[in-house]
């Protein structure tokens, strides 16, 4: 039976996948107490004795943690931001194309993707490789989150009322100086040539996420129709379990989305909106920003690393 320790089991990301495994007959969970968390010889002792270490640490702890496993046998998932475009590390996006769900199967080292960018990269990377999008076209995405997002100091803000920085602003903007950590995966993993604009922000809701790609479709190589590019989506997707792509029928029939609507599932869901007439698109992708963009996609990564079932505790 693969022993599995969380390193960081206490921050948001390690409570959920912890409580993925809790109960699974198929693995053993590993846990260091409580008191020796910040010590680095408990914590290299787990480390190096795990069969898989999931690591849900800042970036700098995150690479410390690597530094401290000398067992070669030992497999890790990377939760942070540390490795998602380092060499030697393969992207945790199984659904990302034909090949990538063996190459995680037989990796040593996985970075799980970020949440905005686990819907961008959905959306965007097939357009790409269908030759839909220029790899050098300029792609902005709007995108809002659940304040979970943030982690513990988010958190605080939007949940402990008498705390010292609490707020009751409903919705806001942030990283406006361009510079969130998820644009260099995200640019990488999409395969463009061009920085892509990431205009994130928050709302007042635990969790739950919309990413959003707006699209003139006339300045788009060889201005794509909404079926065309629907139809990229659909076939890259086609057969997977945790990707959804919604038919054109039924995204017409929408009239609004609540990013809400997939929280506690490992599950995307991509939709196609826009005016044929107006030449316009809005490409989304709906998920839980601490399942398919955090916690889910850790335990399906975990899954396939250790050679069991791919949706065992998703």
């Amino acid at each position: 039976m693969p022993k599995v320790f969380i390193d960081g089991e206490a921050g948001t990301t390690g409570l959920q996948i912890r409580e993925r495994l809790v109960g699974r007959t198929d693995l053993e969970l590993l846990s260091i107490a409580e008191a020796r968390r910040k010590d680095p010889i408990a914590r290299a002792e787990l480390l190096n004795a795990a069969d898989l270490v999931i690591l849900c640490l800042p970036d700098d702890a995150a690479r410390e943690a690597v530094s401290l496993i000398t067992n070669p046998a030992v497999k890790v998932i990377d939760a942070s931001t540390a490795h998602r475009t380092a060499e030697g590390w393969t992207f945790g996006f199984p659904e990302l194309d034909k090949d990538q769900r063996k190459a995680i199967q037989a990796a040593t080292r996985v970075s799980n993707p970020g949440c905005y960018s686990t819907g961008a990269i959905a959306l965007i990377r097939p357009l790409v490789q269908a030759g839909l999008m220029p790899a050098d076209f300029a792609v902005s995405i709007n995108a809002i989150s659940g304040y979970t997002g943030g982690g513990k100091p988010m958190i605080a803000e939007f949940e402990d009322v008498d705390g010292p920085t609490y707020t009751k602003v409903p919705y806001r903007l942030y990283a406006l100086g361009l510079e969130h950590k998820h644009v260099p995966e995200i640019q990488v993993r999409s395969g463009l040539l061009t920085r892509p604009l990431l205009s994130p922000s928050v709302g007042r809701y635990a969790q739950g996420m919309l990413v959003e790609v707006p699209l003139h479709l006339a300045v788009l190589g060889n201005g794509p129709s909404l079926e065309d590019l629907h139809g990229a989506l659909h076939e890259h997707y086609r057969g997977e379990a945790f990707v959804e792509v919604v038919s054109l029928k039924d995204c017409e029939s929408l009239k609004t989305l609540d990013p809400e609507g997939l929280n506690g599932t490992n599950r995307m869901k991509l939709f196609v909106f826009g005016s044929e007439e107006g030449r316009q698109a809005r490409l989304v992708a709906l998920l839980d920003n601490l399942g398919k963009g955090a916690s889910g996609a850790a335990v399906q990564n975990l899954n396939l690393m250790l050679g069991l079932a791919e949706a065992a505790g998703l």
